[in-house]
C-alpha cells in the first residue's frame, strides 16, 4: 500500500509539472557599470524571488550594453541572487561588441546554449549572433547541427520550447530559414525571446513566437519582465511590471496545430540575380562546417582561413581541396597574414600563432593575457596585430620574438593595421585611431572625431593611405581624410552614409566606400575638400557589414552581409556582375585578377568565383 501511495503521489507531481507550471523570462538587461539598468535588473530579481509558484527563470540575451567582461560579471552577480535556477543564452550585444570575441559569456555563465527538461517539455536555447562583425543575426552551422541533434534525440512526439535572442525572421537573422526548416518537423510549441524591448506575438515561418519586453524601465518609474504559464491546453504570457500584478497580453493553444513540415509558401532568399549574371560561376565551394568571420588569405597557391571553432584551414587555391588544419583553442576572428613561409593569426584563446605555411605545424606562439581579435599585417618580416589586453604588438615572423609593444589603447583591436610612411596605423574600440612609429612602437599621434563613446570608433574599418593622407569610415557614417604626419583632420563628409568600409584604387587616386543602402561611392584622394567622382547603384539593399572594396585590374570587388559578391568598373562604377553565394555575411574578398575572387561566408563556406 505504501508503494502504491508513493507511486500515485509521484504521478501526481509529474502530472502537475507537465500540465501546470510557471516560469519567468528576462531579456535585454543592458547592464553597464554606471547605469540604471543594473537597478532595474535587481528589482526584477527581487520580485521574482517574492513570487510564489515559479519553477525556473530564463534570460534570453543582451545582458550588457557593450559586451564587456566587467558588465557581464556584474549582471551575473545580480542574477545569482535568484532563488530559482536560471538558464541563459547570449544576445547581439554580447557577440557583436565583445573584447573576448564572444567567449567571456560562456566562461562566465557556463555556455551560451542550454538544454533542460521540465515535465513533458524540452527547452533549448542557443546563440543567434552575429559574432564581432556588424551584420544581421546568424545561427552558426555548428549551432544548427547541435539543435538538430538535440531534437532528433528527443523525438518528434514530445513538445519543445526554443529560446533565442533574435526573432527568427527575415531581416533579423540572415539564415532564419535554416533554423525554421530544421525544427518544423518536431513538436515545437513556441519560440521565446526578446530583442525588440516590447511585447509582441509573432510567427517564424508559421511557428508561434513570443517576443518579450526588456527589463529596462524605459519611460516608466520601474522596469519589468515576463511571466509564462503553461497549462494543460495553453501557454500564456503576462507582463510583470515591478510593483504590479500580472497583465496577460498573449497566448497560444497547446492543442492546436499552427504549422506543418511543409515549407511551401514561406519567404526564402532570392537568388534570381545569379540568372541575370549567368556568366559568373562558382569554380569551387568548400564547406568548412563552422562559421567563418575572417577573410581568406592567399599565399603561394594556398588559401588560409580561420574559423569559429579555432581551426586554421589550408586549402589548395586551384580546387579548394582541404590540405591541413591547425587547431587553436578558441575561435579565430581576425584575418591571418602569410609571408616568409609562415602564417600568423590571433585567437580568442589569448595567443598569437606562427604556423608553417606548408606543413601546418606550430613554429612559435606568443601568449597574451586576453583574446586576440585583430587582423594581422606582415611587412618587412614583422607581423603587426592588436589584442584585447590593450596591447599592440610587433612580432618577428621568423622567430616569434616581440620586437616592441604599445600599451596605450583603451579598447580592444579588431582591424587590420596599415603600415604606411614609417607608421603603423590602426583603430581601437575606444573611439581613437592610432599612429605608432614603425621602428619602436612610440605613439606619434592619435585621432578622434571629438565624440566620445565606443560606437564612434574607427575600429572595424581597414585604413588605407596615399599622398600623405589616411582614409577611414567609422560607424558614424562619415568618410574622413586625415593627415598622416600630424593626425589632423583634412576633411569629413557625411553625404553618402558610408559605414566602416574603405578601399584604395590601384593607382591610389581614388578611395571607395560602401553605403548603407544599395550603392558604392568613389571619392578623389586629392584636393583640400571631399570630391565625389561617382556613385553606383548596385542594388544590394540595406547594408552594414564591414567588408572592404578591393580593386584589381580595373575592377572593384565588394561583398555584403546577405551573401552577395559584386564587381564594378573602377572608372565609373558601372555594375559588371553580381552573384549571390548564400544569405550570410561575406567578408572582404580577395581578387585574383579582374575576373576571379576568393571569398568566405559566415555560413562556413570558402569559395572561388569566376566571371567567364
Amino acid at each position: 500500500m505504501k508503494r502504491m501511495l508513493f507511486a500515485v503521489l509521484l504521478l501526481a507531481v509529474v502530472s502537475a509539472r507537465a500540465e501546470g507550471f510557471r516560469f519567468a523570462l528576462m531579456s535585454d538587461l543592458h547592464v553597464t557599470a554606471d547605469s540604471l539598468a543594473a537597478n532595474d535588473l535587481r528589482h526584477a530579481v527581487d520580485q521574482i524571488n517574492a513570487t510564489p509558484g515559479l519553477s525556473f527563470v530564463i534570460v534570453s540575451g543582451d545582458f550588457t550594453d557593450y559586451g564587456d567582461d566587467a558588465s557581464l560579471r556584474k549582471a551575473k552577480a545580480i542574477l545569482d541572487g535568484l532563488k530559482l535556477k536560471y538558464y541563459v543564452t547570449s544576445g547581439n550585444h554580447e557577440t557583436k561588441w565583445s573584447e573576448s570575441g564572444a567567449t567571456a559569456f560562456g566562461r562566465i555563465f557556463g555556455s551560451d546554449r542550454f538544454r533542460f527538461e521540465y515535465g513533458n517539455y524540452l527547452f533549448l536555447g542557443f546563440n543567434t549572433g552575429p559574432v564581432i562583425r556588424m551584420a544581421e543575426g546568424h545561427v552558426a552551422p555548428q549551432d544548427v547541427s547541435w539543435l538538430e541533434k538535440e531534437l532528433a534525440d528527443y523525438g518528434t512526439e514530445r513538445p519543445v520550447f526554443l529560446v533565442t535572442h533574435y526573432p527568427m525572421m527575415k531581416g533579423d537573422v540572415d539564415n532564419w530559414y535554416a533554423v525554421t526548416d530544421a525544427v518544423r518537423k518536431y513538436d515545437i510549441r513556441a519560440f521565446i525571446g526578446g530583442h525588440y524591448h516590447t511585447n509582441r506575438l509573432a510567427d517564424y515561418d508559421g511557428i508561434p513566437a513570443f517576443i518579450c519586453r526588456s527589463t529596462l524601465r524605459g519611460g516608466e518609474p520601474f522596469g519589468g519582465y515576463s511571466e509564462f504559464e503553461v497549462t494543460a491546453d495553453s501557454v500564456i504570457v503576462y507582463e510583470r511590471k515591478i510593483g504590479a500584478g500580472p497583465q496577460r497580453w498573449g497566448a497560444y493553444s497547446l492543442k492546436d496545430t499552427y504549422f506543418t513540415a511543409d515549407t511551401a509558401g514561406y519567404v526564402r532568399p532570392d537568388f534570381s540575380i545569379n540568372a541575370r549574371y549567368g556568366r559568373v560561376k562558382e569554380t569551387w565551394m568548400t564547406p568548412i562546417g563552422n562559421a567563418i568571420y575572417s577573410s581568406p588569405v592567399l599565399c603561394d597557391g594556398r588559401v588560409y582561413v580561420g574559423d569559429d571553432l579555432g581551426l586554421l584551414n589550408c586549402l589548395d587555391a586551384a580546387d579548394g581541396r582541404l590540405l591541413w588544419r591547425f587547431a587553436a583553442k578558441n575561435r579565430i576572428i581576425g584575418t591571418p597574414a602569410a609571408a616568409d613561409g609562415t602564417v600568423v593569426f590571433g585567437s580568442a584563446d589569448g595567443n598569437i600563432y606562427g604556423i608553417d605555411a606548408k606543413k601546418g605545424k606550430l613554429r612559435w606562439k606568443v601568449e597574451t593575457s586576453e583574446a586576440v581579435l585583430g587582423a594581422v599585417t606582415i611587412d618587412g618580416g614583422v607581423a603587426y596585430v592588436g589584442c584585447s589586453d590593450r596591447t599592440f604588438r610587433a612580432i618577428d615572423v621568423r622567430t616569434g620574438r616581440e620586437v616592441w609593444t604599445f600599451t596605450g589603447t583603451n579598447g580592444y583591436v579588431e582591424t587590420r593595421p596599415l603600415v604606411y610612411d614609417g607608421k603603423v596605423i590602426f583603430g581601437a574600440w575606444d573611439d581613437h585611431l592610432y599612429a605608432l612609429d614603425r621602428s619602436d612602437g612610440r605613439l606619434l599621434w592619435s585621432w578622434s572625431d571629438g565624440r566620445r563613446g565606443m560606437h564612434y570608433s574607427p575600429a572595424a574599418v581597414w585604413p588605407v593611405a596615399t599622398a600623405g593622407r589616411i582614409f577611414i569610415a567609422a560607424p558614424d557614417r562619415v568618410l574622413s581624410a586625415i593627415d598622416a604626419s600630424t593626425g589632423r583632420t583634412l576633411w569629413r563628409t557625411a553625404e553618402s552614409t558610408v559605414r566602416e568600409t574603405v578601399g584604395l584604387s590601384e593607382d591610389s587616386s581614388k578611395v571607395y566606400s560602401k553605403t548603407m543602402r544599395d550603392s558604392v561611392v568613389c571619392f578623389s584622394t586629392r584636393g583640400d575638400r571631399s570630391e565625389k567622382l561617382w556613385a553606383s547603384y548596385v542594388g544590394f539593399g540595406y547594408e552594414i557589414a564591414p567588408s572592404m572594396p578591393q580593386e584589381k585590374d580595373g575592377v572593384v570587388f565588394g561583398s555584403t552581409m546577405n551573401g552577395e559578391v559584386y564587381a564594378l568598373d573602377a572608372s565609373d562604377g558601372s555594375v559588371l556582375w553580381r552573384h549571390k553565394v548564400d544569405n550570410s555575411l561575406i567578408s572582404t574578398v580577395v581578387p585574383l585578377d579582374r575576373n576571379r575572387c576568393l571569398f568566405t561566408s559566415s555560413a562556413g563556406i570558402v569559395g572561388l568565383l569566376e566571371a567567364r
